[in-house]
């Protein structure tokens, strides 16, 4: 590629590039001596799942990585004893080491499926940190004034409503920032929330008279109602190491609108591609079976998206029953249905059970249960469904 279509490439889906002229003076530079940029991008082990939300910008690094740069993934073992404060209206209370170094091993796993193990140098900030002291936080610290920590917008949004901050958290962007610095960053990632925090490590760099690092945002990516950011807690996104099955279904329950977001974000077409089949007639559904299949090749195989349309069209176009189900078994006797969805891991507690009853979610042996009460006598064999994707066989014992 030339560099206008290095930069074409890397902006692709991007909603901030501070400054493109850096990134065309290091590219160039990059070009002429050979020697790869340092590509980083950071995220503190906070939960054991990665969603498809978080791999819109993996894929900007995974995009670095294609073209011979070194894409560094930093694993904030430290910072996230401390807690990014980033959108919260709360003091978010800190994990503990076990658990940050639990969930980032599982974290090593899942990003492998889009980088290469072999090209990807992965580090932990608590390298420089824990061997800082008291001493070189206090010196780190003097590098950046109140007035700017407090021009963050929860910050600022927190102390209007007289909500409180706790001084931890005045001290992540800072501490985020300095890994910028430890790293020798050529570019930093991140997605628009983390703004703040990219600007500081900028800052720092110039502080520590370093070359400062391009800043590249992008997207937070909508879950499948279309409209809240992807979330587990709101039970609207796809993980990565879900089934293909399961991706599958949850892919074709997304808007028409929202999928040509998808198409920009989670895929590697070109943007000339996507606008060619926005204004084309093809229809939305096979538009919709394409993206699924290319977001499921890239977390299983081609083989496994072929199968899960197959396993889609059967269930649901031809309104059968998938061959393989799912089985269970139970004691014989009389269960309220609320309680045995429940019991059998197909609701997450009685209330939620109840919801799925009213709203007409739950079969049992195809035919719909909309009775919260409903009482079952349990001798012999029953299937339960639960929305359009899930299927038990429950079996007395």
């Amino acid at each position: 590629m030339t560099i206008d279509e290095q930069i074409e490439f890397i902006k692709k889906g991007a909603v901030d590039v501070i400054r493109e002229e850096d990134l065309r003076k290091k590219l160039e530079r990059s070009a002429k001596t050979g020697k790869p940029l340092r590509v980083k991008w950071g995220a503190d082990p906070t939960a054991p799942d990665i969603h498809v939300g978080h791999t819109v910008v993996i894929r900007k690094l995974k995009a670095f990585q294609d073209l011979g740069h070194t894409a560094i993934f930093l694993i904030g073992d430290f910072t996230g004893m401390i807690g990014d404060p980033s959108g919260k209206n709360a003091t978010r209370p800190p994990l503990s080491r076990e658990e940050i170094l639990t969930n980032a091993e599982t974290y090593k796993t899942q990003i492998f499926k889009l980088l290469d193990p072999e090209k990807t140098e992965i580090r932990f900030n608590s390298e420089w940190f824990e061997a800082q002291g008291a001493a070189g936080f206090i010196k780190l610290a003097s590098h950046t004034t109140v007035r700017q920590i407090l021009e963050r917008d929860d910050f600022e949004k927190r102390m209007t409503e007289n909500r409180p901050i706790a001084l931890h958290e005045l001290l992540y962007p800072l501490v985020q920032g300095y890994d910028s610095v430890a790293l020798r960053s050529d570019i930093e990632l991140g997605g628009t929330d983390q703004k703040f925090n990219l600007l500081m490590g900028r800052n720092l760099q110039r502080e520590y008279q370093q070359e400062p690092q391009v800043i590249i945002t992008t997207p937070l990516l909508e879950g499948l109602d279309g409209v809240n950011k992807m979330s587990k807690s709101l039970n609207n996104y796809i993980g990565i190491d879900e089934p293909a099955n399961e991706m599958f279904g949850k892919v074709m329950s997304i808007s028409d609108e929202l999928m040509w977001k998808y198409y920009e974000l989670l895929t590697d077409l070109p943007p000339t591609e996507i606008e060619a089949m926005k204004s084309g007639d093809e229809n939305p559904r096979n538009l919709k079976v394409n993206l699924a299949k290319l977001i499921i090749k890239d977390f299983h195989s081609t083989e496994d998206a072929e199968k899960a349309e197959e396993d889609f069209v059967a269930r649901f176009v031809k309104k059968e029953i998938p061959d393989e189900i799912e089985e269970t078994l139970v004691s014989a006797g009389n269960y309220n249905l609320a309680e045995l969805l429940v019991q059998t891991n197909l609701a997450p507690s009685k209330k939620e059970a109840r919801r799925l009853i009213e709203q007409g979610g739950v079969k049992l042996d195809g035919e719909k249960v909309s009775n919260t009460a409903a009482e079952i006598e349990l001798n012999g064999e029953i299937l339960l469904q639960v929305g359009k994707r899930r299927f038990l066989k429950i079996k007395v014992s």
